[in-house]
């Protein structure tokens, strides 16, 4: 794994990898072992940010605490599966199927029985970036985006699929709906998905 340490600013630093598995895997060995002092830890597809209370943990200290981590594998990380009921009606279903060459029956037994996990949140508060193993649901975003779409929005886009937490431009092919809470600034923590938790989507009518 190739590992490269940046300062960002007086809080935090920056690690770049070659690409999400080894941010992934980074992200995973030190979670589980998080000293003192460590803020957050933010995942992103090539980097991940190690935010910090310096008068805790110097940024020394937490470099060396970066350069001696073991990446741990996915296999290596047990956690309790968040499941996400989905009602497949989404506008784009058709066609997303249509784009994968597969009927829109079984766009939907794949997305279900996929084994998903969070490999980094962005983009509004509470959306996930989910993977999965394969790469039969790969899809190009949408040509024109729209300027709305509703919250509870399933979408594909890219390698990765989400769920839209709240209304917002988007221009992912939305597949299905959720009453699932995504977000609540009251809760604790405010965020159902978080990086590294594994995900999988049912069913509904």
């Amino acid at each position: 794994m190739s590992l490269r340490i940046l300062p960002s600013g007086e809080r935090a630093l920056l690690a770049e990898l070659d690409g999400l598995e080894d941010v992934l895997a980074l992200y995973r060995a030190l979670d589980q072992d998080r000293p003192a002092g460590v803020i957050d830890l933010v995942p992103a597809a090539r980097t991940l940010g190690i935010v910090v209370d310096p008068l805790i943990l110097p940024l020394t200290a937490a470099q060396a605490w970066v350069e001696r981590a073991r990446p741990v594998p996915a296999a290596g990380s047990v956690q309790a599966v968040v499941e996400i009921p989905v009602r497949y009606d989404g506008p784009d279903i058709a066609e997303a199927a249509a784009l994968l060459d597969l009927a829109p029956a079984e766009l939907i037994a794949l997305h279900t029985s996929s084994s998903w996990h969070v490999a980094f949140v962005g983009f509004a508060p509470g959306f996930g970036y989910l993977v999965t193993d394969h790469d039969r649901l790969r899809i190009p975003r949408r040509a024109t985006p729209r300027t709305s779409v509703p919250a509870g929005s399933v979408g594909l886009a890219g390698e990765f699929s989400g769920v839209y937490p709240r209304s917002s431009p988007g221009g992912w092919q939305l597949i299905g709906t959720t009453d699932a809470v995504l977000w609540d600034a009251e809760a604790d923590p405010p965020a159902l998905l978080r990086p590294g938790v594994p995900v999988r989507f049912r069913e509904v009518p």
